[in-house]
């Protein structure tokens, strides 16, 4: 593994190395256990566990385990020791961010003896190689790159520069437990990034003293399977309609295979591509048929997603500590074909209807986008592994802010009072 200055690092075989990131001065390092937790304010407890065992109070109420009613205010970080290993992930192609992004990283490594990890695409850009006054700093950069490093288990905290496709990005570096993530508003909508750079020394300070307030957001676990499904022959009489649809059954296949598995934060996607057809996709919720959309696709999003694509589509917003999955058509060729929202704990499947005279596309974030044949299925249920988005102020003020000035949430011109009846109708009721 290189590092930012194109050198290599060895690994010791007597101990557990980290051998994908690349780390000046610190070439392999043993895996340790994370430095932070999650827990109630009415009762801090030390964790027993790994950060994903330790900090899923919130994430028990999507997978359905709860015994009580959690307060979500009463969410709060905490560190079980110091922070080490920060992530700083810029928005690409920005050159505005640099400035910003040379002060954070300098303010990390020289004022906080942090290690700061970036993206070896980040380090390499023109615009900091050639500040020589910033050459110091980025000589001491550990850098990775994306699909050949796993930081998973050496990152203590995520810092975000831009809009919020780098949180996004940020959940999707993580498959598993992900480390909390400070969001610094620096892009064009921001509804996720709740920070003002201005006062970036002062707000990680305040994080690195713990005790913040974090929104537990919830991720959708994704599997594409191919060639799983084979529809059978219904008998006559078997099976009843369900609202006038014939319920499709169908078979495993020994030959299904799980092609994709990932988690997403915001939705999945399942469209009609290119095809000029209706998209005919039938929707099941934990093995039973529920409908078929027949329009230009159908959204599956979480809370965190209900304000993204899902908002667009004629959705509800769902403020994100609310344990729910949301099911949105898109363009649906039925006046009554409303978005509906379903507990957290079920499994949903989509598959290509038997009478689609197409074929359907998935996403997942905006990103890797495929063809979806007949026989072939995409499962989605609500992941044990939420984002810990830290936030600004609280969870409930946040949203609303959120609400307020990204997408000028109920902004009417005020009506104004009336000094003196003007009706005589008024006056006598």
């Amino acid at each position: 593994m290189e590092n930012s200055e194109g050198g290599t690092s060895s690994e010791p075989d007597s101990v557990t190395t980290q051998p994908t990131s690349s780390c000046p001065n610190r070439a392999s390092e043993p895996v340790r256990p994370p430095s932070w937790a999650s827990c109630s304010s009415s009762e801090h407890r030390e964790p027993k566990r790994r950060r994903e065992e330790s900090c899923q109070d919130g994430a028990k109420v999507s997978c359905g385990f709860v015994r009580h009613i959690q307060d979500p205010a009463s969410q709060r970080l905490t560190w079980n020791k110091p922070p080490v290993n920060v992530l700083v992930i810029r928005k690409i192609r920005d050159e505005s961010l640099a400035e910003p992004f040379k002060e954070l990283c300098r303010f990390l490594v020289e004022e906080k003896q942090m290690m700061v990890y970036v993206e070896r695409r980040v380090a390499d850009d023109g615009t900091l190689s050639k500040d020589e006054n910033f050459g110091s700093i980025r000589n001491q950069l550990c850098t990775f790159r994306e699909g050949y490093d796993d930081i998973s288990d050496c990152i203590d905290l995520i810092i975000c520069l831009g809009g919020d496709g780098t949180l996004l990005y940020a959940s999707s570096l993580f498959q598993g437990s992900v480390p909390p993530v400070m969001a610094f508003h620096l892009g064009s909508l921001g509804f996720l990034t709740p920070f003002k750079f201005e006062s970036y020394k002062t707000e990680v300070d305040k994080v690195f003293e713990g005790n913040a307030a974090i929104t537990l957001r919830s991720r959708l676990k994704v599997k594409v399977v191919k060639e799983m499904l084979l529809p059978q022959q219904r008998e006559q009489d078997q099976e009843p309609e369900i609202n006038g649809l014939v319920p499709h059954r169908y078979t495993s296949s020994d030959a299904g295979k799980v092609t994709l598995q990932l988690q997403v934060l915001n939705e999945v996607v399942v469209d009609r591509g290119p095809s000029s057809y209706l998209s005919n996709v039938d929707l099941y919720l934990d093995g039973r048929l529920i409908t078929s959309v027949q329009g230009d696709g159908v959204i599956v999003s979480t809370p965190t997603g209900s304000t993204a694509y899902a908002a667009a589509a004629g959705a509800s917003m769902i403020h994100p500590n609310v344990p729910a999955i949301m099911v949105t058509p898109i363009c649906p060729h039925s006046l009554s074909f409303r978005p509906i929202v379903v507990p957290a704990g079920v499994e949903l499947m989509i598959t290509l209807s038997p009478d689609a005279r197409n074929t359907a596309w998935v996403s997942f974030d905006g990103r890797k986008r495929q063809e979806i044949q007949h026989g072939d299925c995409i499962k989605i249920t609500t992941s044990c592994y939420p984002v810990p988005s830290i936030c600004c102020h609280d969870l409930v003020y946040d949203w609303f802010e959120s609400l307020a000035q990204c997408l000028h949430w109920n902004v009417r011109k005020r009506q104004t009072r009336l000094t003196e009846a003007s009706d005589a109708s008024d006056t006598e009721n």
